[in-house]
């Protein structure tokens, strides 16, 4: 099975999905989520664990997190569904939940962000987290840290 997005980055050019991310998407059955139809996914009634994912070669938990994804699928049968954003989908929707390092998990409740599991964990440290996640009620996302400030030279915020 060969899984292909087209880019509309540079001249379109197909993106290739790595096979440990074809078998994510088979086993799970996630599917690849661009930008575009991140939001119409994200907000569907149920828990969600959406898979961010990087370039393996830079980022080799990336195929790590490709293989663990279906066996917390499998430990938490029916408890949540799974999406996948590849590079640049994930790039661009990342900035809305304000996890620091890459490959990352986020769960929602309800399309609404209940928390994240950056970089790469012990097995029993995923076990831990998912069970809390599930449990979890919506809260904020935190924050990238990016400074916000003010072109009025008062300095003022109201």
């Amino acid at each position: 099975m060969t899984i292909e997005l087209v880019s509309t980055s540079k001249a379109n050019a197909p993106v290739v999905v790595h096979p440990l991310v074809e078998r994510l998407c088979a086993i799970t059955g996630a599917p690849l989520l661009t930008a575009a139809d991140y939001d119409a996914w994200a907000s569907q009634p149920g828990r969600a664990l959406v898979v961010f994912t990087e370039d393996p070669v830079q980022f080799r938990e990336t195929l790590d997190v490709a293989v663990i994804v279906p066996e917390l699928a499998q430990a938490f049968a029916g408890a949540f569904r799974v999406g996948v954003l590849l590079q640049a989908a994930g790039r661009t929707v990342s900035t809305r939940y304000g996890f620091r390092r890459w490959p990352a998990l986020v769960m929602l409740a309800d399309g609404q962000y209940v928390g994240a599991i950056d970089g790469l964990r012990d097995w029993q440290e995923y076990i831990d987290d998912i069970g809390r996640l599930l449990q979890a009620p919506p809260t904020r996302a935190p924050s990238v840290g990016i400074a916000v400030t003010s072109t009025d030279a008062g300095g003022h915020c109201h």
